[in-house]
């Protein structure tokens, strides 16, 4: 099931908005197809996938702990079949 966010386009302005808080976010190919399911320091995650990742898009869901949202993104895997 995936976020129920609107998918963004991954690139610079996007990734100045997203919180500097921890959170579970999504990375889309330009079909909206989810390809990765993250967590941590959002816009520090989203730099990064910025800089190396091959996304069009991206969306997310911030959360108020790290630990929280790592056991989100695991959960979100699974329901997705992208266990790592």
């Amino acid at each position: 099931m995936p976020l129920q966010k609107q998918w963004r386009p991954l690139e610079r302005s996007t990734v100045a908005q997203a919180p500097d808080r921890p959170g579970v976010y999504e990375l889309g190919d330009a079909d909206g197809e989810v390809r990765t399911i993250d967590s941590g320091v959002l816009r520090d995650e989203l730099k990064t996938a910025l800089a190396y990742e091959s996304a069009d898009r991206v969306r997310w869901e911030a959360t108020h702990t790290l630990e929280e949202a790592e056991n989100r993104a695991v959960e979100h895997r699974a329901r997705a079949g992208l266990e790592e």
